[in-house]
């Protein structure tokens, strides 16, 4: 990540680490270029692994990098103890998905309390690092409050 901002930003600092937690995102090789309030930038390498001919990736990493950009970019607007969740999401392909590596760069749409819309393009970077966009998501995030609840009275058991 080359942002001054994320590296003071605690709360970006723990959505990185949480995103790249996950067993997906280390599977994808994703890693985070830029993180900055309601918006992300994030990258693949293009891996045979997940082509469906030489070079030109399948639908599902293409899928799978926009939604964790989309869905990163709405994180960044949470409330400390929050975290989110794809709840729907919708990928319009462009163009073939090539190159050496894809770029998404994910940004929110509406944040709300509970729902966020957020959305994310998708660009193929080629070797020279020309990007041609080759998809884009729109998506819908829903927020979940992980804060402790305190216990009521009446569920303490006291009277």
């Amino acid at each position: 990540m080359n942002t001054a901002l994320a590296d003071t930003n605690p709360s970006f600092k723990a959505l990185e680490r949480m995103v790249l937690s996950m067993p997906m995102a280390r599977t994808l090789g994703l890693r985070f270029n830029r993180i900055a309030p309601s918006e992300v930038e994030l990258e693949i390498p293009v891996q045979d692994a997940f082509t469906f001919r030489p070079g030109q990736l399948q639908a599902t990493p293409v899928f799978a990098i926009a939604d964790f950009a989309a869905v990163a970019a709405a994180g960044t607007t949470l409330r400390p103890g929050w975290v989110n969740a794809t709840i729907d999401a919708t990928l319009k392909l462009i163009a073939p998905a090539q190159g050496v590596a894809l770029r998404a760069r994910g940004r929110v749409i509406d944040a709300g309390k509970l729902l966020t819309i957020c959305a994310a393009d998708v660009y193929a970077v080629a070797e020279d690092g020309s990007e041609t966009l080759c998809a884009t998501l729109l998506g819908t995030a829903r927020n979940i409050d992980m804060n402790p609840k305190p216990q009521s009275i009446k569920n303490a058991g006291l009277r």
